[in-house]
């Protein structure tokens, strides 16, 4: 049921958990959400390995599955796109790594930026049965909001969760700093929430004036055309863990993780033709199925009704976020 952690990646984080109290994890937990919640960043909240643990149990399989879906569209968008090298910024555990990996496993280099020595200790300790690439990761500590000292270039160059740490007014100048280390192509990934889409779409304009080409997930380079209080944003399932229900206070065996992101190219990457995206749920009935769709020229709402077989079949397996072929 939905994206699950690679088994490589559950058994290290099952290792790091062996003898830690899980009460103790749950309420470290619980107050780094609290302290992110009010603007703090990871160098104030993560002050030891046990946070950085806390913060993992409860944080890293959603970002995880929110990564592994922003990848596996940016692979569909650009099919022969094979990046070597990966810059991970703001890495945190390194969930961006590792589902990169899982998306393009030609990847034969890897470098992780964090301000956290604490996350840099657990990503490593993390990988350390993990493939070659992540076990010999380039692990450097640096703070985003400070951009541009000595950043290398890269075919992939990811901020999963990121932005929402940097102060607003720096926001645009590590944008910036980002494109500049981009060779390929470039993903954003951030909170599915007005204040991540926010974000977002500033980093769009600037990357659009800067000449990047938009692969997902809007289907045009034009304003955006919703307007608040609507967002652009996603969501993806993924399974809970017991460890990872305690964790979260949670008793569901699953959690829906709502994420906003963008994917921009350098000019002449060969990419799929755009197509319209299902922004919501799709709703059924019994006239057919009604869709409310992102396309070329902006917000359109589609109906495909039930006597039109092949594409209400079509209709039917649409999810949020998915493309409309018809």
């Amino acid at each position: 049921m939905g994206v699950e952690l690679p088994a490589a990646l559950r058994a290290a984080l099952d290792r790091e958990l062996e003898g830690v109290s899980r009460r103790g994890l749950a309420e470290r937990a619980a107050r780094t959400s609290a302290a992110y919640r009010s603007g703090q960043g990871s160098a104030g909240v993560v002050r030891g390995l046990e946070d950085a643990l806390a913060y993992a149990l409860a944080r890293l399989p959603a970002t995880y599955a929110a990564c592994a879906t922003v990848f596996a569209e940016a692979a569909r968008m650009a099919p022969g796109f094979a990046p070597r090298t990966l810059l991970d910024a703001g890495s945190g555990p390194a969930a961006a790594s590792w589902a990169a990996l899982e998306a393009w496993p030609r990847v034969e280099h890897i470098t992780w930026l964090d301000e956290s020595p604490p996350f840099l200790d657990l990503a490593g300790r993390l990988a350390s049965d993990a493939p070659a690439p992540l076990r010999a990761s380039d692990r450097r500590r640096a703070d985003l909001a400070a951009p541009g000292a000595g950043w290398p270039h890269a075919d992939l160059v990811a901020a999963s969760y990121a932005l929402a740490e940097i102060p607003p007014a720096r926001q645009a100048e590590v944008v910036a700093s980002l494109w500049a280390a981009c060779d390929g192509v470039l993903a954003l990934v951030e909170p599915g929430t007005p204040a991540g889409f926010a974000r977002l779409l500033a980093a769009r304009q600037a990357l659009i004036a800067a000449g990047a080409d938009i692969l997902a997930p809007c289907p045009h380079a034009r304003d955006c055309p919703l307007a608040a209080p609507d967002w652009c944003h996603f969501s993806v399932r993924l399974p809970r863990s017991r460890d990872h229900r305690l964790a979260k206070g949670a008793e569901a065996p699953f959690e829906d993780e709502k994420f906003a992101y963008l994917i921009a190219a350098r000019p002449g990457l060969a990419a799929t033709a755009r197509a319209p995206r299902v922004l919501g749920h799709p709703r059924a009935g019994k006239p057919g199925i009604d869709l409310r769709l992102c396309g070329s020229q902006g917000l359109e709402a589609r109906h495909v009704p039930r006597r039109d077989k092949p594409g209400h079949a079509a209709a039917r397996r649409l999810g949020w976020g998915d493309v409309f072929e018809g």
